[in-house]
């Protein structure tokens, strides 16, 4: 029996947090599968995706998926030398991130697995492993197609926007939204009326930009990290506050939004309140955007 939907493996930011305050939440690093009939899309390889490949292997109609990786940082990719399918013959697997080539993303992936970092490496999977070549026109995995862009993160990172079943999702689980407002609000008194005319600009064809990459999807999966005090103490590491989120969310005019890549250090609670600010906000702007915690586990019908 076809299904589509999506589901989320792991959700937490920077490094996993298997504590019971935050189990209720998920304690895993990135991760999420899109599932469409018989084709199988995942998003990074965090430690999420060790739970991932175990269901896998554990069930015999599907033998073949697609991994697309925003960037490689460690919490996005650590999840890969226990990923049991990768082990398998019986497996084929795509991997596609940033990179120039195909090559680029395979050297990318490969390093985490070498000495001293870690004792075994690729040339031990077994699977039928395919590096993808960057394509300006896009990406399609069976009848998921699949579209990718920059976002402000360090580092060259994607975010990702998929078609599915008639469904627009758009995954972007690290980005900084409004960092050039933020940044020349700081230093604003540097610049002379001129440069303030000419920063003012750039800072509109950023939020148009940010705009329109997410604007109207059904489904979008957002970094949402820091409280305003944090990100206050963190502006420039390459996250959002959740109030530039939601904001960003509701001015693209989202059908749905999930809060993505909780801060590890934020328990069940702290997350839950991040949650009722945001319906709060939600509220006084008026909008009738959906907004939810992404926890681990939910599974979302397509």
């Amino acid at each position: 029996m076809s299904e589509c939907y999506l589901r989320f493996w792991g959700v937490r930011g920077s490094y996993a947090a298997p504590h019971e305050s935050h189990l209720g939440v998920g304690g895993n690093t990135s991760c999420v599968e899109i599932r469409c009939d018989d084709h199988l899309l995942v998003c990074d390889g965090g430690t999420g995706i060790i739970s991932l490949g175990e269901e896998l292997m554990a069930q015999s109609a599907l033998s073949e998926l697609m991994v697309v990786f925003t960037h490689y940082h460690w919490d996005h990719i650590c999840g890969l030398p226990f990923f049991q399918p990768a082990f398998s013959k019986n497996w084929t697997i795509k991997f596609f991130g940033p990179g120039d080539t195909a090559k680029d993303i395979e050297k990318r992936l490969s390093d985490q697995m070498k000495a001293p970092y870690f004792p075994v490496e690729i040339e031990t999977w077994m699977a039928d492993i395919q590096y993808l070549e960057p394509h300006n026109n896009g990406l399609a995995h069976g009848p998921i197609g699949i579209s990718y862009y920059n976002v402000h993160h360090p580092g060259v990172t994607y975010g990702y926007r998929m078609q599915v079943a008639g469904k627009s999702v758009v995954y972007v689980s690290d980005n900084e939204v409004q960092f050039l407002k933020t940044s020349i609000a700081k230093r604003i008194h540097e610049f002379d009326e001129d440069e303030h005319e000419l920063l003012e600009r750039m800072v509109d064809e950023q939020r148009s930009s940010e705009v329109s990459a997410i604007e109207g999807v059904d489904i979008l999966v957002h970094d949402a990290q820091y409280t305003p005090h944090d990100y206050s103490r963190k502006r420039g590491w390459g996250h959002s506050c959740y109030v530039d989120t939601v904001n960003l969310a509701i001015d693209a005019g989202v059908g749905c939004l999930y809060l993505y890549h909780h801060d590890p250090t934020y328990d069940d609670e702290q997350v839950a309140a991040i949650h009722r600010d945001c319906l709060q906000i939600i509220r006084e702007r008026k909008s009738d955007m959906e907004c939810h915690i992404a926890r681990e586990g939910m599974k979302i019908p397509l």
